[in-house]
């Protein structure tokens, strides 16, 4: 069952329509925050806030690199921690409840989240999720009663400042009067430091998180101004607004030329009914200026094309899930360990030695595991990076904490060539090791009938809709490459899709796979997702064939 949320991309536009009829959408982003640089400040115990950077308490600087993980809707699912850990992030970013919205998570239930943050070696940040959309969702909490929340976590918390950031709400207003964002978030900082809390606060900002009127942006030197600490750092939730490098760009650069501290808190990538987010803008754009980012999510989304991996299954991540953690300057490549945790020092250069050569087994038409001896390192080795080596190229292919890798969605009867980087948690990177030759097997043919079809309509608007395609192997073979045919009855015309790539010729769809989805084992499946027009109708397709053989629907 997933647990609704009240996304940004789905709440942040009962005003989108004045704002696209501007003429220049980033007037709205005034560069009222390019002040003179803040006086220093109170140093924190732990995690800090100096010249405008997110340092540790031993001065190193820290750059999140990590997700949002749903734990309130979820409570079971603790592993994620480890999980995101082992694909590489740095930062997890933990959904929880003051009780106004949804149930409260105890000072027992936190505490055990932070304990697994800190078994995990991750930077924990906390939010309360109840105030999303105030002012314009009538059930969303207020500042005051999360700053509440979080005094009544205060023996929880004392201690925990080097590992623990404070989130004080997510999303705290809507589109209605974002200008009364100012003050409530002023007045919670002042109770939060007021009641002795001392660890570094992250404040979010209106409309749905995303500022498209710029009221954080104005008023981002008074609020930063009311910690007496200074230990405060500005989240901005990047969806279907920033869908141009030129807004994206403008807004963070704006907060680093005024040298106050940002983080890119929430992010989204597949397109929606409202826009296409510019996720690859967003990524490089932190990275140059080194700033951190925490996509959206885990799993359990209502709307699934937001979820990183399906099901909380680290082996199985969605094609948003392998552009975060595997994509340019995705986690696995720009994640550093906090060195709190003894990975490395703000002095480390030294380079791990070279993994052993690796060792092909367990080899099937579409998956292989390596094995390799693992490297060493003056302070430690952080994880491995997998490669695929073809004449004098490299493709990044996986991630690894330990020394032994399952490759999945492998084509059959292909030869390939692999190799190991080790890296350090400093980001020094080993020389790469010698290569292995894995041919796969060739694995079996069409499924003929033997497959079928889930089709829904996940969302609708007036002239557009979200559909989403679940097609599953139901054979006793894997599919490695396919076709599947549809038509629509009612002039439906299909955009854009993820997981496949669609040819329409009037009302029959024709779809051939991404390299992600190419291949279907025996009994598995893969989703594809797209957004359409339509007129006053909206008939489903009757029936679907795949590889020219007709599927069962379900």
């Amino acid at each position: 069952m997933r647990r609704a949320r009240s996304t940004t991309r789905k709440r942040f536009l009962p005003a989108l329509a004045t704002l696209l009829g501007l003429a220049v959408v980033a007037g709205l982003f005034a560069p009222a925050t390019a002040q003179a640089a803040p006086s220093p400040r109170t140093r924190a115990t732990g995690l800090h806030i100096s010249d405008g950077r997110l340092l540790e308490g031993n001065g190193n600087d820290f750059i999140m690199r990590g997700v949002n993980h749903a734990h309130t809707w979820y409570p079971g699912e603790t592993q994620s921690l480890a999980d995101v850990k082992a694909l590489g992030a740095n930062t997890v970013r933990v959904v929880l409840s003051n009780g106004h919205r949804w149930t409260k998570n105890s000072p027992a239930d936190v505490a055990n989240v932070i304990a697994q943050c800190k078994a995990n070696r991750l930077i924990c940040v906390l939010e309360v999720h109840d105030t999303t959309g105030y002012g314009e969702e009538a059930a969303a909490g207020t500042l005051d009663q999360a700053a509440d929340y979080w005094i009544g976590l205060k023996d929880v918390l004392a201690g925990q400042e080097n590992y623990v950031i404070v989130n004080i709400g997510n999303e705290p207003w809507g589109n209605t009067n974002p200008q009364g964002w100012t003050d409530p978030t002023i007045a919670a900082i002042k109770t939060l430091r007021n009641a002795g809390l001392e660890h570094t606060i992250m404040v979010d900002a209106p409309n749905w998180g995303q500022d498209w009127q710029g009221v954080m942006r104005a008023n981002a030197r008074s609020v930063y101004d009311a910690d007496p600490t200074g230990n405060l750092i500005f989240s901005i939730h990047m969806y279907s607004v920033f869908d141009t490098a030129q807004e994206i760009t403008d807004y963070l650069n704006a907060f680093v030329t005024a040298e106050l501290p940002l983080l890119i808190g929430e992010f989204g990538g597949p397109p929606d009914q409202w826009g296409d987010p510019d996720e690859d803008t967003m990524m490089a754009a932190a990275q140059q200026l080194r700033l951190g980012y925490l996509a959206w999510s885990w799993s359990g989304n209502t709307d699934p094309i937001l979820d990183l991996s399906i099901d909380f299954d680290p082996t199985r991540l969605s094609s948003w899930g392998q552009r975060i953690f595997n994509g340019a300057n995705g986690i696995a490549q720009t994640a550093k360990e906090a060195t709190v945790y003894g990975g490395g020092s703000p002095g480390d250069t030294q380079a791990p030695t070279a993994p052993g050569t690796p060792s092909a087994s367990a080899v099937t038409a579409t998956s292989a595991t390596l094995t390799w001896a693992a490297a060493t390192d003056n302070v430690g080795v952080a994880g491995y990076d997998i490669v695929r080596v073809s004449g004098g190229t490299e493709t990044k292919v996986a991630a690894a904490t330990t020394n032994t890798v399952t490759l999945t969605g492998l084509t059959a009867d292909t030869a390939y060539t692999f190799a190991v980087y080790a890296r350090d948690a400093a980001g020094n990177r080993s020389p790469r090791s010698a290569t292995v030759n894995v041919t796969t097997d060739e694995g079996g043919g069409t499924p003929g009938a033997s497959c079928s079809v889930g089709y829904r309509v996940v969302g609708e608007w007036p002239g557009g809709f979200q559909g989403e395609i679940a097609l599953r192997n139901t054979g006793t073979a894997p599919v490695n490459g396919w076709t599947l045919v549809f038509a629509f009855a009612n002039g439906q015309t299909i955009n854009n899709m993820w997981g496949g790539t669609p040819t329409q010729t009037g009302g029959t769809v024709s779809v051939i796979p991404a390299s992600y989805t190419s291949t279907i084992p025996a009994g598995g499946s893969v989703t594809l997702g797209f957004i359409a027009a339509k007129g006053a109708t909206n008939t489903a397709p009757a029936s679907f064939t795949l590889n020219g053989s007709a599927c069962a629907t379900a």
